[in-house]
């Protein structure tokens, strides 16, 4: 049995962009952890409205709490975290107590898809006369980002309607609904300092004030405990008796997830959300909505290489209307419809995902929709051109037809903290580029001039024959020859990952080397070689110094995918390299499942060891490329029928 840590984080998504978040210890450590945060506006507009719960258990022999609370300085209490006997993931998060007098009882939480609800239980485990449990809500009623503190206007008094218990904390904030087979008692209190020390640890405000109306109270002698929490009175109640509603919503998610094949696939499916009347793929949990760049460096592993195709196509046509001036959206923001253009690669990744998807069709044997093969190609010839006349930000073809971008104070490439704006040609920009231009000739030979310019510029300019290796920028701060020679991961995409490799054997195999050699940690690969200037070994401290250390050493998993890709292009995809390969690179990156966010793959971490995770602790593009190594990369294309090498030169 896995034996998890107590600040180890478990997510439950509803597919809309809302969700429950917590702790193993069921104290809450960010401003984040919520039983229900819904998306008013999906998947944004994002409120946090029922923060958390106290909950204790009465016996003949005592109460005992079955809760715990941080509190400002450092204070845990009650101690309801010290009755935790296990706590399991599968199939949803679930908590089993030992009280002082053996009385033992299960809690469970998990959210159904499709609703803006979470369904809470609670079951004595072995028969017991005369045990009842109470259970406070802790409300707010907040924008995700915020804290909450005491103030007047909180309303208290619920509505009850058929036994639903209602509560408006805010105008123009979504109701409460609550329905249970429990009794509920009127008791408003405040309750004030709750600490976030995660929040503290960023440097940011960690403070806050929850409400609690009121008390529900259960006799678990007789029955088990249920409780539905949510937005709509449709959703949450029920004509029939709510004992069944729950056991229904309870089985019918059960059997959804019994359908993924592990649980990597059923990770990936929590980044699917809808938008409008398709979908979405969202960046991570529990601050990032819907990002152009990481919905389609995800989108190959989360719908492609799992035969998603129907929601590929959702995605991929929800996005074809966003392009403009050649660009499409790096991010949507959470109040507002105007979308933010500030990125030179999200465009390219989208064609990067584009040509997957028809590749993907093609090895699948299905026909691709004239409207949607007409649709998609028409937004790579958007990019295409509008790359090649010039857009926002200095973004636009150079003479030598390699792309150049950037002004100083924006930072438009993944790596995109304002320490480490890359103004000029970054390497991994014409990687992909110059796949852009490869994928586009295919059904247009306009592209294939500039193509050609292109790749010859490539080979004749970017190769650093003294470190055996690629620069990472060159023509930097569009100073003609002036180049960047730091040893970055971004070269990897030009050795091999992605479908078309622009370097020689020779070539490749030397930078895939260095790679492995400087960057390459049981997490993914570092951002900056330790021992080159400005190298941050650990991601702490406060905003500045997060931003500093960002793209400056820290580990980035998502990078695993391109860097496995190309390593086997050297070796060939023989068994034993593949065997090699899985040992060595896959099987830690699995391993990460079972801390920090439970069952996904983070953000980043530490580029010192022991790498100690950091970041989103559920990141869409760390699972959707760990996902793609498990089932693509490192394949056996003699035993998967549609999985070939990628393209090379």
């Amino acid at each position: 049995m896995i034996s998890f840590r107590p600040e180890d984080e478990w997510l439950e998504v509803d597919g809309q962009g809302g969700f429950a978040m917590g702790t193993v210890s069921g104290f809450r450590t960010r401003r984040y952890h919520a039983l229900l945060l819904v998306a008013t506006n999906p998947p944004t507009g994002r409120f946090v409205l029922v923060n958390g719960i106290e909950a204790w258990v009465t016996t003949p022999e005592g109460t005992y709490p079955i809760s715990s609370q941080a509190y400002a300085p450092d204070v845990i209490y009650p101690d309801g975290a010290s009755r935790i006997e296990q706590f399991e993931l599968e199939p949803w998060p679930r908590w089993t107590f030992r009280l002082e007098d053996g009385t033992r009882i299960s809690q469970e939480i998990f959210v159904p898809k499709g609703y803006s609800m979470a369904a809470l239980s609670w079951k004595l485990l072995e028969p017991k006369p005369d045990v009842f449990l109470s259970v406070r809500p802790l409300l707010s009623g907040r924008d995700y980002h915020s804290l909450h503190h005491e103030n007047p206007d909180f309303c208290f008094d619920p509505s009850i309607q058929d036994g639903d218990v209602i509560w408006q904390p805010y105008a123009g904030v979504p109701a409460v609904v609550v329905a249970s087979n429990g009794d509920y008692s009127h008791s408003p209190e405040w309750y004030r300092n709750f600490s976030y020390r995660q929040e503290r640890d960023r440097g940011l405000d960690f403070s806050e004030d929850l409400a609690s109306p009121g008390i529900f109270r259960w006799d678990l002698t007789h029955a088990e405990a249920v409780c539905l929490m949510g937005i709509d009175r449709a959703e949450v109640g029920t004509p029939f008796s709510l004992e069944e509603r729950f056991r229904d919503l309870r089985e019918a998610e059960a059997d959804r997830r019994r359908q993924f094949p592990s649980r990597l696939h059923r990770s990936a499916d929590d980044y699917i959300a809808r938008r409008g009347k398709g979908k979405t793929v969202m960046a991570g949990y529990p601050w990032f909505t819907d990002w152009g760049r990481d919905t389609f460096i995800s989108l190959r592993g989360l719908c492609m290489v799992t035969n998603r195709i129907e929601e590929a196509d959702q995605v991929l046509m929800e996005w074809a209307g966003t392009v403009s001036q050649g660009m499409i959206p790096n991010r949507f923001p959470d109040h507002g419809e105007k979308p933010e253009y500030n990125s030179v690669d999200a465009s390219l990744w989208y064609v990067m995902a584009i040509g997957d998807f028809f590749q993907t069709m093609r090895s699948a044997g299905r026909e691709m929709p004239s409207k949607t093969a007409s649709a998609l190609e028409a937004a790579v010839q958007k990019i295409l051109t509008g790359y090649v006349k010039g857009t926002r930000f200095g973004i636009g073809l150079d003479s030598d037809g390699l792309l150049r971008a950037g002004e100083p104070g924006v930072a438009l490439t993944w790596m995109d903290a304002k320490v480490t704006p890359r103004i000029g040609k970054p390497v991994e920009v014409q990687a992909l580029w110059l796949n852009a231009l490869m994928f586009a000739r295919s059904f247009s030979n306009k592209w294939q001039e500039v193509f050609e310019k292109g790749e010859r510029a490539f080979q004749e300019r970017f190769w650093n024959a003294s470190a055996g290796c690629l620069y990472d920028v060159v023509d930097a701060d569009h100073v003609h020859g002036r180049c960047d020679s730091a040893l970055r991961p971004n070269q990897i995409f030009a050795a091999g990952g992605l479908p078309y490799c622009l370097l020689d054997e020779d070539r490749a195999r030397q930078v895939v080397s260095l790679v492995e050699t400087r960057l390459w940690t049981p997490l993914g690969l570092r951002s900056l070689a330790p021992g080159e200037p400005g190298y941050i070994a650990h991601y702490v401290g406060g905003v500045l110094e997060r931003d500093g250390a960002y793209h400056q050493g820290t580990v980035w998993p998502w990078l695993a995918g391109a860097f496995v890709d190309a390593w086997l292009r050297g070796r060939g995809h023989t068994p034993e390299a593949l065997k090699e390969a899985r040992e060595r690179f896959l099987a830690p990156l699995l391993e990460h499942m079972n801390q920090a966010g439970l069952g996904h793959i983070s953000e980043i971490a530490d580029g010192d060891f022991p790498h100690t995770p950091r970041g989103c602790p559920f990141q869409a593009w760390s699972v959707a490329e760990v996902l793609r190594l498990a089932e693509r990369i490192l394949a056996d294309p003699t035993v998967l029928p549609g999985v070939s090498p990628p393209m090379s030169r």
